[in-house]
């Protein structure tokens, strides 16, 4: 089947999960939160709603959202500072998600995961039933890493990377179809295009090999933490799975629309499910 085609089926998806990083959030110029993009953000995810689509947000920026509320000079790097910097920003975002997604008379709840969530089969489990419960009653599930109280995730973000593998074990657990991480780049590239004006967009990635995971690069913002590498490592666990994924330029979040509608936009992962995938091995790593 052709790569036209297969973006085609992708408005056939009946449960997506989509993910948000900070500098996607907020103004880069300040590091206050950007309400236009927010507004039409949450737009968007109420029409996959209208559509009958089931969906769930990951979203970063609450350390972000934070310190700014804070009037902190820079992205704090004190653990303890962080995590209240989490509280606040966590508190300040979820007021404004449950406002705006109230003006499109739909529902948002908030979902905070540590790692031990994901790794305990009981807690995976209760976690998993929420979920469910959740998307059955129409509900979009609004998902962060628990940084007020977990310790661990914020000092090995370069496994997690901004929320990035949250949201594709997040995708794993609930048996989505579809992962899109919303990014501050266009997609995947043969090298960094910040760095190599030769680099070539690679628009589709059948297979992900070690040769294209070792395309990974490190974080290419200040704002978020999340580089190219935490998204391949996404797209592993994601596709693994069963689920297509996207990588796309958040930029403008009305791509969310025309993804669905086939729009040659973003590098898409194809499912291929790997049942010899380990992911507790790949969460203990």
């Amino acid at each position: 089947m052709d790569r036209p085609d297969r973006r085609k089926e992708l408005r056939n998806k009946k449960r997506i999960v989509v993910k948000i990083g900070s500098s996607s959030l907020t103004h880069a110029e300040t590091g206050e939160a950007d309400l236009i993009k927010l507004e039409k953000l949450v737009r968007e995810l109420c029409d996959y709603r209208n559509r009958g689509i089931q969906v769930v947000l990951v979203s970063s920026g609450a350390i972000a959202v934070g310190s700014r509320t804070l009037k902190l000079a820079q992205r704090p790097s004190d653990t303890a500072l962080k995590q209240a910097c989490a509280s606040v920003g966590q508190a300040r975002l979820m007021v404004i998600y449950q406002k705006l997604f109230a003006e499109y008379n739909h529902i948002a709840s908030q979902i905070l995961m540590t790692k031990n969530t994901m790794l305990n089969p009981i807690n995976r489990e209760n976690a998993q039933n929420t979920f469910e419960k959740l998307l059955e009653l129409g509900v979009i599930p609004i998902v962060n890493e628990n940084d007020t109280i977990s310790t661990y995730e914020l000092q090995k973000l370069q496994q997690f990377g901004d929320n990035d593998t949250l949201s594709a074990v997040v995708t794993a657990m609930i048996h989505a179809d579809l992962l899109i991480l919303l990014s501050d780049i266009d997609g995947l590239y043969t090298d960094d295009p910040n760095r190599n004006p030769e680099a070539r967009f690679i628009d589709t990635v059948e297979t992900l090999t070690d040769e294209m995971m070792r395309l990974g690069k490190g974080a290419v913002t200040e704002v978020g933490t999340g580089g190219m590498a935490t998204k391949l490592a996404s797209a592993r666990i994601a596709t693994a799975a069963g689920a297509d994924m996207i990588i796309a330029n958040g930029r403008d979040v009305g791509i969310l629309h025309e993804l669905l509608e086939g729009a040659q936009k973003g590098t898409l992962f194809l499912a291929g499910r790997n049942d010899a995938f380990d992911l507790d091995a790949f969460l203990e790593g």
